[in-house]
């Protein structure tokens, strides 16, 4: 399936990098976590769809520190 000439794999790759770009623009560092966490979501999605173990495996372990990071760590913080 293609959109404008693009597989919607490429889509979801051009996503997920675009994501991670966006991510290193943030000053805050919640903001920047979420908007990674996202694209290293859609780069664990394109790793599936092309498939690519490694891909899969890197993306799921950064996604898993920023939830950490998120959820846990901040939450000590406040604490």
């Amino acid at each position: 399936m293609e959109f404008l000439g693009i597989s919607i794999t490429e889509w979801i790759g051009y996503a997920a990098s675009l994501g991670v770009l966006l991510s290193f623009l943030m000053r805050d560092i919640i903001r920047l976590r979420t908007v990674n966490s996202i694209g290293c979501f859609l780069f664990v999605i394109y790793g599936f769809m092309l498939p690519s173990i490694p891909v899969i495996i890197t993306n799921l372990a950064i996604f898993g520190v920023n939830v950490y990071f998120i959820f846990f760590r901040n939450r000590d913080k406040k604490q």
